[in-house]
């Protein structure tokens, strides 16, 4: 797939809380064709200590504006830069990266997203339920904050909620929620994306049922284009850069994880 380098126009910035905000961007040209699970890589720029762009999911789409929407969490200093930014300015990205979710074989699938790994799910729940999937959101967090906008997500399926401290929705862990305690696991494929042992124990599952399950890695990347190695993850085929032929895997390829 044929990749863009693009000054996007920032033409919204909103802080869903002090952790989390949401930028929208409008490509100067028609959008090229983008699927579930991809990535795009951010400049960071007005910051002497970041060198290296920085890898966001992409949260959704919007083909008739050509615009595309990342949901950000703020955790150092390349995500607190970029969150100062205003509408007007321009960001450069490099996009779409990475390979995406895959269509199923059957109906009724369960998305798993753990804290700001629900980014990629919304657009992935879209896409599914466009083509006429029954979808389902677990989505999962410490505290009602970290639940982001589960709105847009009940506008493509149900959504159902686990906060450690109970504030809303199920309490405990997102793999304690009682979709997994029913006699029988009614969900063909389970997708998810989120803390690395959240989306451990949720493959697991998966496969004990016999259900395939996709991730969405989030390891560390620099180049975005399979060049610096720094992503590298091991499979049974033998390492893989996530950048490039991830970041999205069928659990039963990644080593050490069933």
């Amino acid at each position: 797939m044929k990749k863009f380098i693009h000054d996007m126009l920032v033409v919204g910035r909103r802080n869903i809380n002090t952790h989390y905000y949401i930028l929208e961007l409008k490509a100067p040209d028609v959008l090229p064709e983008i699927i579930p699970g991809q990535f795009v890589q951010v400049e960071i720029k007005g910051n002497k200590n970041v060198f290296l762009r920085r890898p966001i999911s992409i949260h959704d789409i919007n083909t008739e504006e050509n615009t595309i929407k990342l949901l950000i969490q703020k955790l150092g200093e390349g995500t607190n830069t970029l969150s100062h930014i205003k509408s007007g300015e321009k960001l450069n990205i490099i996009y779409p990266l990475g390979n995406w979710f895959s269509k199923p074989h059957e109906d009724n699938l369960l998305l798993v997203g753990g804290g700001c790994g629900i980014a990629p799910l919304l657009y992935l729940s879209r896409y599914l339920s466009e083509r006429n999937y029954k979808v389902t959101t677990l989505i999962g967090g410490a505290s009602k904050g970290d639940i982001i906008e589960p709105d847009e997500y009940r506008k493509y399926g149900d959504v159902f909620i686990t906060t450690m401290d109970g504030s809303l929705g199920e309490r405990g862990l997102v793999t304690e929620h009682s979709l997994f305690k029913a006699k029988k696991f009614e969900y063909s494929m389970v997708y998810t994306c989120g803390p690395l042992a959240m989306m451990k124990a949720i493959s697991r599952f998966a496969v004990l049922h016999g259900k395939p399950c996709e991730v969405s890695l989030e390891n560390m990347m620099a180049c975005g284009i399979g060049a610096c190695l720094c992503c590298v993850v091991e499979t049974r085929h033998g390492n893989k850069c996530t950048c490039t032929e991830g970041p999205i895997y069928n659990s039963k390829e990644l080593v050490g994880w069933i």
